[in-house]
């Protein structure tokens, strides 16, 4: 197998560890609170990731470059999965990661801004369609113009500018960036616990600590899949997650996507593949989503 084969495929299990977790974490913040939930996924995942912090060297994770870009990265990603988990509480999971699916299409537009970096008339054209999907997907009325929706849709977003924060800080080690996305989100858990816990039995306690290991292991296959396949092969492969976002909660939660939900993401998925293919055109490595 070639090394461009065997990253799409490691892509591809790394897609479906990030659906599974998803999965997981809907299925248990039904009984858990969030903040608890953050919690001891985090702790779990910096366990996980304990082998790999000894080897950085002394004071790396804290003498980092940046330090206000990293602060807003960590304040993004934290808020981001916050918002995932509230809103897989109400919504399908097929509508959440349909709005999720738009992070890179909000990357784009803002690339210019943040990034420096041009973007043409065709790109332009292919962020308006993507964010006409949005709307469609929202399906803008008094039934589905809903809170979950909405924070859904304010989640995607900062999960576009953690990507973005994340591009700025392409210097950083990969395992610093990873430590402080996790610590971030075990200081936010901490601060609610107190206010709201549930004592899990053994099953739950195994499977709220599963999240972290799951989403380490899935984040370090997104890391392989980029250095054996170049991101332009790769990053389409994010778009199976909206595959398995269908499969698993029809199997686990009995849902079925709304039509509107279903032509608001395919208008998504066709405009980020335009953008990433457009990318490559210009020589330009896109992103793939690397989800929470």
């Amino acid at each position: 197998m070639s090394p461009q084969s065997l990253g799409a495929a490691i892509m591809l299990g790394a897609m479906l560890m990030f659906s599974l977790n998803d999965t997981m974490g809907k299925w248990l913040v039904a009984t858990y609170p969030v903040g608890e939930l953050l919690l001891l996924r985090s702790a779990a995942g910096l366990l996980f990731l304990l082998p790999f912090l000894m080897r950085l060297e002394r004071g790396a994770l804290v003498n980092v470059a940046r330090p206000r870009t990293q602060a807003l990265r960590v304040f993004c990603s934290t808020a981001e999965v916050i918002c995932f988990y509230v809103a897989v509480t109400t919504l399908p999971l097929a509508d959440v990661m349909t709005y999720w699916l738009a992070a890179p299409i909000y990357v784009a537009a803002l690339s210019p801004l943040m990034l420096g970096e041009r973007v043409g008339w065709r790109r332009w054209t292919a962020i308006g369609v993507g964010f006409i999907g949005v709307v469609v997907a929202l399906d803008p009325s008094a039934a589905t113009l809903t809170w979950p929706a909405l924070i859904s849709v304010v989640g995607s977003f900062l999960f576009a500018l953690t990507m973005v924060y994340g591009r700025q800080l392409r210097g950083t080690p990969d395992t610093v960036l990873v430590f402080w996305h996790i610590a971030g989100a075990a200081v936010a858990g901490l601060v609610t616990v107190p206010f709201a816990w549930v004592t899990p039995d053994l099953p739950d306690f195994l499977m709220l600590s599963l999240l972290g290991v799951v989403a380490m292991l899935a984040h370090i296959g997104v890391n392989r899949a980029l250095k054996l396949a170049d991101a332009a092969t790769v990053a389409p492969l994010q778009y199976t997650l909206l595959f398995w976002a269908i499969v698993f909660g029809f199997l686990f939660f009995d849902e079925v996507p709304r039509l509107t939900t279903m032509i608001g993401a395919a208008i998504i998925v066709a405009s980020g593949l335009f953008i990433v293919w457009r990318e490559r055109q210009r020589g330009q490595e896109p992103v793939p989503l690397d989800p929470s």
